[in-house]
């Protein structure tokens, strides 16, 4: 047996880290080409696109290793099968349980690792990689002039180059329009070459120009004067180009508001009891509010009725009931006092839809944090339910190349994550309790998983079908 055990324990890791790797690849060149456009252009230096990916990569691990167990399960035990020596271990009177539980315990280790991947690690790499994205967003693209293309991206000035030599920073037949006086003052510059030399602080850019002439036309400050035109020419123009707005700008990585998907469960909880308390006072406030609309509507209407009464009181019968009140007014002062009494009942009313929508609002909230709350911890069982899922499902499929593993693996996971999504989705929404819409994938799963360690454990695929044993005899 604890030969067995070994070799279980030996066979599985290369699978595991082989497709653990080949997964993080495919994710990272997905995330790539996903957002290479975004980042094109930019001037980034390379070390914050290296640490952009680095940081993104935690997302990737927390969809890879759940598929990497089950593509290791199911590898391992269906290579068992192959080999037959499944069929040689059942025959000795070893169990599929007794067999599995090594990997099980590997698997609950992995989820332990998960766990605290998914509280610790994960929520600050997508802080982080959420402050450096907006670093990046509000940086403008680079300096680049290209040739016959008018350049707009500096502000106050649009230049056109007709000819760049490749590998240089010569120009040739540059046109610049500078603007930085206003559109009253702008100057053209023409000159046949050009070149551009950096500054050695990147802030700024000299661009020299060569054999030019300059036109400036100052509008007249009023209609009485003329306008006035002059012309330049020059062998040597020197423009300074200020660059400041393209230096890309580290914000403090500590600061920042942290969402959901970037606390920690204990940070969460802490919320939840706040919002908790929150809705609390404003569940007694909304009830108060109520019980007040109809009284303050009533007592308004009698406050206001009682100055326009007749000055001989004692010659109604009754005084005190609002209802004789009113009766006592004509037309004109009842649509008065009927309008106020109105007003007011708006107003109570206004206050409650308010409290009502902070309530909705303080309710959906704490429903986003214990949905989060839930995903950590089912995500990291999910190790666990797919190793209970690929050892019996690669014992019944028995011979299986890499395609027809890959496929039941990525139909097993999509299955699973659209699920979980969906579930997370209408947890949100309100329409499911969170932990029902986290654990509604995994219950699902770990049913179908037990169902085929049961199936492959009492060997039912050597039995016949239900149907040809209660009606064979029929059927004959």
């Amino acid at each position: 047996m604890k030969r067995l055990h070994r070799l279980i324990l030996r066979m599985l890791p290369g699978p595991f880290f082989g497709w653990l790797g080949l997964l993080m690849f495919l994710l990272v060149m997905q995330f790539l080409i996903r957002y290479l456009p975004d980042l094109a252009g930019k001037g980034l230096p390379p070390g914050v696109i290296v640490e952009l990916i680095a940081y993104n990569l935690a997302y990737m691990v927390v969809l890879a290793v759940p598929m990497s167990v089950l593509l290791a399960a199911l590898m391992t035990f269906g290579r068992l099968a192959e080999t037959n020596a499944y069929a040689v271990i059942k025959n000795a009177g070893i169990s599929l349980p007794q067999l599995l539980w090594p990997a099980a315990l590997i698997a609950l280790m992995l989820t332990g690792g998960m766990w605290y991947f998914n509280n610790e690690v994960l929520p600050e790499a997508n802080f982080r990689a959420r402050n450096l994205w907006q670093d990046i967003r509000r940086k403008q693209p680079g300096f680049e002039l290209q040739a016959g293309v008018f350049y707009d991206g500096l502000k106050g000035y649009s230049i056109l180059v007709q000819h760049i030599p490749p590998g240089s920073n010569e120009l040739e037949d540059v046109i610049v329009y500078d603007y930085t006086e206003g559109a009253r003052r702008r100057t053209v510059v023409k000159a046949a070459h050009g070149r551009i030399i950096p500054a050695p602080s990147g802030t700024s850019v000299d661009l020299v120009l060569e054999d030019g002439e300059m036109h400036r036309l100052l509008e007249a400050p009023s209609m009485v004067d003329e306008d006035r035109y002059e012309w330049l020419a020059f062998e040597r123009h020197r423009l300074r180009l200020d660059l400041s707005d393209f230096v890309f700008e580290r914000s403090d990585p500590n600061d920042g508001f942290r969402s959901d998907r970037t606390m920690r469960t204990a940070e969460m909880i802490r919320h939840v009891d706040s919002l908790e308390q929150t809705l609390a006072a404003q569940r007694r406030t909304l009830m108060t509010l109520s019980l007040r609309l109809a009284a303050d509507s009533l007592l308004a209407a009698e406050r206001d009725a009682e100055p326009l009464l007749p000055r001989h009181r004692d010659a109604l019968v009754v005084t005190n009931p609002a209802s004789f009140v009113l009766a006592g007014l004509d037309e004109v002062q009842y649509e008065q006092v009927y309008a106020s009494a109105m007003q007011q009942a708006r107003n109570s009313r206004a206050e409650i839809d308010n409290t009502r929508r902070s309530l909705q609002w303080a309710a959906q909230r704490a429903d986003r944090y214990r949905v989060e709350i839930h995903k950590k911890y089912s995500i990291a069982v999910a190790c666990l339910i797919f190793m209970l899922i690929g050892a019996p499902l690669g014992l019944s499929i028995r011979r299986g190349g890499l395609g027809t593993v890959g496929a039941l693996a990525v139909g097993i996971f999509l299955f699973y994550w659209i699920t979980l999504v969906q579930g997370e989705k209408l947890a949100d929404r309100g329409l499911l309790t969170p932990w029902v819409g986290m654990w509604a994938a995994n219950i699902v799963m770990a049913l179908v998983g037990l169902w085929l360690l049961l199936y492959v454990t009492l060997d039912l695929h050597a039995t016949p079908p239900l149907r040809r044993r209660l009606f064979g005899k029929a059927d004959k």
